[in-house]
């Protein structure tokens, strides 16, 4: 409801509905849009978002396949590698991540989608495996006996059958990724604002802000994501159960 009160009047009764006198109509929204040229920020976040959140899907699932088929002495240590992976601090790496982001090119959002795919394969790989381990191998060597080449068995046999898990998986990394301030404003910056970064260049410096503005573009912010999170939602509890007490 702040959103839609003058810039003063949220300070002075932060909780008050809006009526007559406090009431502003969508002028906020208006500049917020303006003062952070949301709609360019919204576009680097959807792509980032989108483009990440398939790469993880796809080669995530493609990786926890071999892992599991394969079963050699390496690729469980593979296997233990992407745990471990999920239980290091990003803080850890941050700065020699940045560094070697700059100096490998990947400063850009296209770079940023490759970053994305490591920093979340750790707990997509975990969720794929446990469920994959329950495929009967038997369905694959007949899809072998068919004819089918590899490729084929993964994306005709094996992917379709992972349904649940990657939808879980793709909510879980879409609703990090969209929100995620701390990689971008390392990697990217400036250059190319996404929307947390946005949100933040409208705190002002000295400690002054614009808090109906603030608000309305928060308000934007979190209604992609909520609807894509409320669209998806049932598949989370089974896509987790899938993945982690099957396996």
């Amino acid at each position: 409801m702040n959103s839609f009160k003058g810039q003063f009047h949220i300070s002075d009764a932060p909780f008050a509905l809006p009526d007559s006198q406090t009431f502003v109509g969508l002028r906020n929204y208006w500049n917020g849009i303006q003062k952070v040229d949301f709609f360019s920020a919204f576009g680097y976040s959807v792509f980032i978002t989108v483009f990440s959140v398939a790469a993880i899907v796809l080669f995530t699932a493609m990786t926890a396949w071999y892992l599991v088929r394969v079963g050699t002495r390496a690729a469980n240590g593979f296997y233990y590698l992407f745990v471990f992976s999920m239980i290091v601090p990003f803080q850890m790496v941050m700065f020699t991540m940045s560094k070697m982001a700059n100096l490998l090119h990947l400063d850009n959002p296209v770079g940023i989608v490759l970053l994305y795919l490591g920093f979340g394969s750790g707990l997509s790989v975990f969720l794929y495996s446990g469920f994959i381990k329950s495929i009967p191998r038997d369905v694959e060597e007949a899809a072998m006996i068919d004819g089918c080449h590899p490729l084929q068995i993964f994306f005709f046999v094996v992917f379709p059958m992972l349904k649940p898990t990657a939808i879980t998986v793709a909510i879980l990394n879409a609703m990090w990724i969209w929100n995620d301030y701390l990689l971008p404003y390392l990697v990217i910056g400036s250059r190319y604002r996404t929307i947390p970064i946005a949100v933040q260049y409208l705190q002002g410096g000295y400690g002054s802000r614009d808090m109906g503005a603030l608000m309305a573009t928060l308000i934007l912010a979190i209604i992609p994501i909520v609807v894509f999170y409320l669209a998806c939602q049932k598949y989370i509890i089974r896509g987790v159960m899938a993945g982690a007490v099957k396996g």
